[in-house]
């Protein structure tokens, strides 16, 4: 295995002979490793920086014989890196030492004097068996997210759009952080999609998180991950969002929601590439392209003290501006269209198409919801159009989609209504939750408990 795709090995014995001939072992083939000499030096190591696997003596300089303080130090291993595989090594072998190195967390048992052979296949299986353990918990979150899936159409008959689309051809190439901008429903989502596949970083995860829609006190976690036991209900690790980013990239959507007391720990990250996963002390690191998307004025908000600047220089690099869509009307139609054979598939009504009442209609309508509205309209239609023929009588616009959601309340329970009235808040606010909870009249707090009641965590974000 070539130097460049090892990670690093931790190497702990009081000889330092013993640690320079196992250094230059690990380098003939291939291998970096980092030597120390006691097990305060290992448990710094480890707090400090991540290895692939650690081969630790068992035996140091306060006590030579009895394996006590390598066995000790396996617990506190497991404490601080319970994913870090341990390999046990001393010169005073034998079964009970063997079986409670075994018991107390220890990967495998190598003893003085090694065979180069089987040390070095000892060292690689280990790594190995950690690598796909990580690959299989990375996979298991990735599923458990909602992730960039293909991609849809990016409609681009306009000018207006066709400047937007030249703009991220010239930049997607590039690792330069980009931030998007446009009223609510515009597509920003559909931007950072296109930015991610147009890039080198395309064969790798697209990490979508909506930041108006994590709550203050659990930021850290979602963000930068937990480990077990990091507080009363961390009852298992958990992979945050930078990292499952990792070689690819993290899309950031409603950034101006970000709250004040966490913009630091953001801004530390995109600085210097490093977090710590909540409960640890042991710094990671992560290599990730940052687009982020905001229909917030983020230079008043820096103005006003809400934001901070220097994480708005971070953040905006380069910036794509999206227009509305009444900026764009030449794309109105063809969205339209792709919109209403998505949904017709989807809903079994495969021949349906737009009447020109219908588009005469949807080209004269100013949408103030933008893309998304025309998305849910056409959803709208896809369903209640009698015929194959959609006309304008099917369409719902302004007043009437706001009568026909009022007499949809009439038949509703309380539970129901509420359930609806906050998706309609967190819609119209594009999963902003400080908007959404003022303009239904309640805390933050409060909404994100009825979130949680009615298992609305993942309603908002922006249309892509």
């Amino acid at each position: 295995m070539p130097a460049d795709s090892l990670p690093t090995i931790l190497i702990a014995d009081d000889q330092a002979d013993v640690r320079e001939a196992l250094r230059l072992l690990l380098k003939a083939e291939g291998i970096a490793s980092v030597g120390v000499a006691d097990p305060a030096a290992v448990v710094d190591a480890v707090r400090r920086r991540e290895f692939a696997c650690a081969l630790i003596d068992c035996n140091y300089s306060r006590d030579t014989t009895s394996g006590e303080e390598g066995l000790a130090l396996l617990e506190k291993l497991r404490q601080f890196a319970p994913e870090l595989p341990v390999v046990a090594m001393t010169a005073w072998g034998n079964v009970p030492l063997t079986v409670e190195a075994m018991r107390r967390g220890a990967a495998d048992f190598v003893e003085k004097p090694w065979d180069n052979t089987r040390l070095v296949s000892v060292l690689r299986a280990q790594v190995a068996l950690a690598e796909g353990a990580r690959r299989q918990r990375r996979l298991e979150a990735e599923n458990a997210l909602l992730r960039g899936e293909g991609g849809e159409d990016f409609v681009a008959e306009s000018p207006a759009m066709r400047r937007v689309l030249a703009l991220v051809e010239r930049v997607a190439a590039s690792d330069a952080n980009v931030l998007v901008l446009g009223e609510n429903g515009t597509g920003k989502g559909v931007v950072a999609q296109l930015l991610h596949q147009r890039s080198p970083r395309a064969a790798r995860s697209l990490v979508k998180v909506n930041m108006g829609g994590i709550a203050e006190s659990v930021f850290e976690s979602e963000m930068f991950g937990h480990v077990r036991g990091a507080y009363t209900d961390a009852k298992s690790e958990r992979i945050g969002r930078f990292e499952l980013a990792d070689g690819g990239t993290l899309f950031l959507d409603e950034v101006g929601n970000v709250p004040a007391a966490q913009q630091p720990k953001l801004l530390r990250v995109l600085e210097d590439g490093e977090f710590e996963r909540l409960g640890s002390s042991r710094t990671q690191k992560v290599d990730v392209r940052l687009v982020s998307a905001t229909n917030a004025d983020l230079a008043l908000e820096v103005a006003e003290g809400r934001f901070r600047r220097d994480l708005l220089y971070r953040l905006n690099t380069l910036e794509v501006r999206l227009p509305p869509l009444r900026e764009r009307v030449e794309d109105i139609l063809p969205l339209a269209r792709g919109f209403l054979a998505r949904n017709a598939q989807r809903y079994g009504r495969d021949g349906l198409r737009l009447a020109p009442s219908a588009e005469r209609a949807l080209t004269a309508w100013r949408w103030p919801g933008n893309v998304r509205e025309l998305q849910h309209l056409m959803e709208r239609a896809a369903l209640l159009a009698e015929h194959d023929e959609v006309g304008a009588a099917v369409l719902a616009f302004g007043e009437s989609a706001a009568q026909q959601a009022a007499t949809d309340l009439d038949g509703m329970t309380l539970e129901q209504a509420e359930a609806h009235l906050v998706q309609r808040a967190l819609e119209r606010f594009d999963g902003n939750l400080q908007r959404a909870a003022d303009a239904l009249g309640i805390t933050r707090q409060s909404l994100y408990r009825r979130l949680e009641k009615h298992d609305l965590r993942d309603a908002g974000g922006d249309v892509g």
